[in-house]
């Protein structure tokens, strides 16, 4: 796992099973939006790079599109489970050809890669008239649950990087690879549990790679924002599409 954060190599190892149980999904109309600007279908090929436990990998494949999957940390590749061809590598060195696929997708990602390593490899491995598409499920801190889970987990953050920050755009503000980013968002709602909601929190890189005494705390605390039931949580989902430049 050269090459990784220390909190993404130990943290999703540790997760993988509550992060394929109590992350969210993503939302129907996020999907077919995604699909139908990538063209995938029967006879496309996309890449679902830093793949997880399949969250977008299985939805790529519902598409009919033929789908390789790129994912380092081998407890989150083995959960994958869907038909599609199945790799360990990075964004920075992905092991296929140059050229060969259609579209390329990051789900819950891209803030951990070397932006410009990684759009140059993205860009490579793409075909001609080849798109990149972003995905996010945001957490809205404008809701009470999630700001109090924040306020739980966040001084254990350290130099883990976060999606939220917005310095992911700096790589494309400065490439020339690909062009704009179109921004679509879609929101919907999960239910959690207590058990589920410290899986959800749980499966957070920098709270799994905490000792257990420190996130057995953190997961207590969690666990107490639904002792008095389950609590419907509010998502963004964040869809960003880009066009690969010649």
């Amino acid at each position: 796992m050269a090459g990784l954060h220390e909190a993404a190599a130990v943290g999703f190892a540790r997760s993988a099973a509550a992060y394929d149980r109590a992350r969210p999904e993503y939302p129907a109309a996020a999907i077919a939006r995604l699909a139908g600007r990538l063209g995938l279908r029967r006879g496309r090929t996309v890449l679902d790079l830093a793949a997880g436990t399949g969250k977008l990998t299985r939805p790529l494949a519902g598409t009919g599109a033929a789908v390789v999957a790129v994912e380092p940390v081998a407890a989150m590749r083995a959960r994958i489970g869907v038909a599609a061809e199945v790799l360990d590598g990075t964004a920075e060195a992905i092991p296929i050809a140059a050229a060969s696929v259609d579209a390329v997708t990051v789900g819950q990602a891209f803030h951990w890669f070397d932006g410009p390593v990684a759009l140059a490899e993205i860009h490579r491995v793409l075909r001609p008239g080849g798109a990149l598409a972003l995905v996010w499920n945001r957490r809205p801190l404008d809701d009470p649950v999630h700001a109090a889970i924040a306020a739980i987990i966040e001084p254990h953050r350290g130099d883990a990087p976060a999606h939220r920050s917005g310095s992911w755009r700096a790589a494309f503000a400065g490439t020339t690879l690909f062009g704009p980013l179109e921004e679509r968002t879609f929101r919907h709602v999960v239910r959690h549990d207590a058990d589920a909601l410290a899986d959800r929190v749980g499966s957070t890189s920098f709270v799994a790679a905490l000792d257990d005494e420190r996130r057995g705390d953190v997961l207590d605390a969690v666990r107490a924002l639904a002792a008095g039931g389950p609590v419907d949580l509010p998502y963004v989902c964040e869809l960003f599409v880009c066009d690969r430049r010649p």
